[in-house]
């Protein structure tokens, strides 16, 4: 291990899920994302952290759309040793009451400003293992729900004993989601007081310095989201780690609750958007949840025909996007439209060598793009075929869209399914194309080159939506409804626009072709002083604001110096 990597006291943390780089496939959306663009801009700022993964050596999955647009799962598996370098050292963790050895490996993320934060990927294929323990770290999100706690004793447990191993000197931990909760388990029992040491009716668990060591961050807006494994499972597979009563005492009663252990045993909590917040207080009522509104790392996805723009008239906004908010009074309206104009023909360039359709430069694009879930509502553009056409036949627009369901996630594929259906059916009147295989690299493509971003989950779901902070970087409005980061970021006809009010029950369809023919498409094609003037709103009112650097001096000041 470097010696300056363990020299400087860290805030270990832990995801079950980190984009590093497009080619290494170790996230499935948004959460990984988030963390890679935690850990950019960690890399940027020198704010010393440590990163626990797993390896998840065969990936999430490459994603093929057939001929009837039914998605299909195929192996996307990497090589660790091909970007990264195998750990010194090994550890153990009891499962089933056998012991499985964890090793990993070393990935040193490297910024583009010269930082480096270094990223432990845990992996149990090792040849001391049975076949099946050799598996455990290799599948993101795969298996059962015991194949599950077992990657998470792993992560949480093992993740703990690795850091420890290798001469990590760790101030905090932060847990991005509840999949690492047991390394609190694993605290507690690292600091347990001898029985010598303890007054009469007092357990061996130091719990308030365990709280003092832990932050937790929750993205799950819907208590159906979040880990739970009964406790004759628990049993079986951890053992007797810890006692019964006292992880039913932070666990939750009837069954373990991951995100109410890491509740329970983090001192500080945040939510991933102020409306996000609020809602977990609902969910978990009596515990004090905080808001640390989710960012984007600027440099990662700002087109290099963006990043001139702004070295040339904002210099430092890499390392200050606040600087941005000077973006609408110092960057002419015009250079900010060719630099969008060569994003766009970039996309379009991509869209016709992945599909074979030519989409038209001059019309407007718009853009959708996220995980295929029925929160999610990636048909509600769709609501309504008829109003589209009717919508196009006065002001043209074309779409793409992109997006992964979960293996398991019948109803997200039925989506897919019925998106390809309607492409069909708007042939003729509304060009669309669904990109396969959405990763960072077609996101990057995506967020810079459509003309609008759309979002339309269902309120209050959302938790944060971070895809229209990556839009706001390339001068790309947002259109969406008023849920997670857009419920505070929206400033209407300056930023982007909303779709509704923000309420559970709202028509949110009929808002969106409201918006869509009365507003969006009139401003787009016959104002386009106003439309630029909408592009650069974007960038000094959301980008300035909405963005892993300013996400990380808060997580600084706020949970990680106390």
């Amino acid at each position: 291990m470097p010696r300056e990597f363990i020299l400087t006291e860290r805030i270990a943390y832990f995801s079950m899920e980190i984009a590093l780089r497009p080619d290494i496939p170790t996230y499935s959306g948004g959460l990984g994302v988030l963390a890679g663009d935690t850990l950019r801009s960690a890399a940027d700022l020198d704010i010393p952290l440590v990163a626990v993964s797993l390896s998840s050596r065969a990936g999430y999955f490459r994603q093929r759309i057939d001929e009837a647009g039914r998605q299909h799962e195929e192996p996307a598996p990497w090589d660790p040793a091909r970007w990264a370098r195998p750990l010194q050292a090994r550890v153990a963790v009891t499962i089933e009451g056998r012991v499985v050895w964890v090793g990993g490996w070393l990935y040193i993320l490297e910024g583009h400003m010269g930082g480096r934060q270094p990223v432990i990927l845990l992996d149990t294929d090792l040849a001391e293992n049975s076949e099946a323990d050799r598996h455990l770290t290799h599948y993101l999100y795969g298996g059962d729900e015991s194949y599950r706690l077992k990657q998470e004793i792993v992560l949480g447990i093992g993740g703990v004993r690795m850091l420890h191993a290798l001469g990590f000197r760790i101030r905090q931990y932060h847990l991005n989601e509840g999949h690492a909760a047991l390394l609190s388990l694993e605290l507690l029992n690292l600091f347990a007081r001898p029985s010598e040491d303890l007054r009469p009716g007092e357990g061996p668990y130091d719990i308030p310095r365990v709280r003092e060591m832990c932050n937790f961050t929750t993205h799950t807006p819907v208590e159906a989201g979040h880990d739970k494994f009964p406790y004759g499972q628990v049993q079986a597979i951890l053992g007797d780690f810890i006692d019964l009563p006292t992880l039913k005492q932070l666990a939750g009663e009837n069954e373990l609750n991951m995100t109410r252990l890491a509740l329970n045993t983090s001192e500080y909590v945040n939510g991933v958007a102020k409306r996000h917040a609020e809602t977990s207080r609902h969910l978990f009522p009596g515990y004090r949840v905080l808001a640390i509104t989710n960012g984007v790392h600027p440099y990662a996805w700002t087109h290099p025909a963006f990043v001139k723009l702004y070295d040339e008239h904002l210099p430092g906004w890499c390392h200050e996007p606040e600087l941005l908010v000077r973006a609408d009074c110092c960057i002419p309206a015009e250079s900010v439209w060719q630099a969008h104009l060569q994003a766009k023909r970039e996309l379009i360039e991509l869209v016709k060598a992945q599909s074979g359709k030519s989409l038209d430069p001059e019309v407007c694009l718009l853009g959708f793009a996220r995980r295929m879930t029925a929160y999610k509502r990636p048909e509600l553009l769709f609501s309504d075929l008829s109003r589209l056409k009717a919508i196009a036949g006065q002001r043209p627009f074309q779409i793409v869209l992109a997006g992964k369901a979960h293996p398991r996630d019948q109803e997200g594929k039925r989506a897919i399914e019925a998106i390809h259906a309607h492409i069909r059916e708007l042939a003729d009147s509304v060009p669309a194309v669904f990109l396969p295989n959405y990763d960072m690299e077609s996101a990057a493509a995506m967020v810079s080159g459509v003309d609008v971003w759309l979002n339309t989950p269902q309120p209050p779901l959302e938790a944060s939506g971070t895809s229209g902070m990556k839009a706001a970087f390339n001068g790309v409005p947002h259109l969406s409804v008023l849920d997670g980061w857009w419920a505070e970021g929206r400033i209407e006809g300056v930023t982007g626009w909303g779709i509704g009010n923000g309420d559970a029950d709202g028509n949110d369809a009929a808002s969106l072709y409201e918006k869509l023919e009365q507003v969006v498409l009139p401003l787009y094609y016959d104002n386009r002083p106003g439309w630029i003037a909408v592009m650069l709103g974007a960038i000094a009112k959301s980008a300035s604001i909405f963005n892993s650097h300013r996400m990380m001096r808060r997580y600084a000041s706020d949970a990680y110096v106390r």
